[in-house]
């Protein structure tokens, strides 16, 4: 039989200080709200240079990225919390869940990756899973469709949002993904 996943409690911890990078500013207040009464001690930062500066100076124990901000890339907070305490444990979260991103996410050092909107009971199972156990399967994983929603975005994102340039690398007609591009997402 497979071992269950055993998920770690915040007392069990001695560090229990989190830093909560995120340019979604609701977002990020209801996810330190409730971080907080999970027993976490939180800090923010909106950008990726304040991520920086904050990482220096407090060496969280846990870490919540987002992967785009206004300001940059916020594998580079995961890079230098990484580079001042190795031992940290980092989730990234995004809007754009794709695998490319999150295999550089975990080279990078994040020991999980999640994709927006992420409740807290979700970040707070990844931050303090055992990282030597399998992850437990999600319990609402995205549909195919939805899956396949958000790779047609994720590539409309990056050629600038050119609905000619993102057709022809997606080997699709621009009109098809006109009509995909003014769907709402699937569920």
């Amino acid at each position: 039989m497979p071992e269950i996943e055993k998920i770690n409690k915040i007392s069990e911890f001695e560090d229990k200080s989190l830093l909560i990078v995120d340019d979604d500013n609701p977002f990020r207040e209801r996810l330190a709200r409730a971080m907080e009464k999970k027993g976490f001690l939180v800090s923010q930062a909106e950008g990726v240079k304040i991520g920086i500066d904050s990482v220096k100076s407090k060496k969280p124990a846990f870490a919540v990225v987002d992967l785009r901000l206004n300001d940059g890339n916020g594998l580079e907070v995961v890079k230098e919390i990484q580079k001042n305490n190795s031992n940290s444990r980092v989730v990234m979260l995004t809007g754009y869940g794709n695998i490319p991103t999150a295999v550089l996410a975990i080279k990078e050092g994040a020991i999980d990756y999640l994709s927006k909107p992420a409740d807290a009971d979700d970040v707070e199972k990844a931050l303090l899973a055992d990282p030597n156990k399998k992850a437990a399967p999600p319990e609402n994983p995205m549909s195919a469709d939805r899956v396949k929603w958000e790779h047609i975005h994720r590539v409309f994102e990056l050629c600038n949002r050119n609905v000619s340039e993102t057709a022809r690398r997606l080997k699709m007609h621009r009109r098809t993904l006109q009509r995909i591009l003014s769907k709402r997402s699937p569920k």
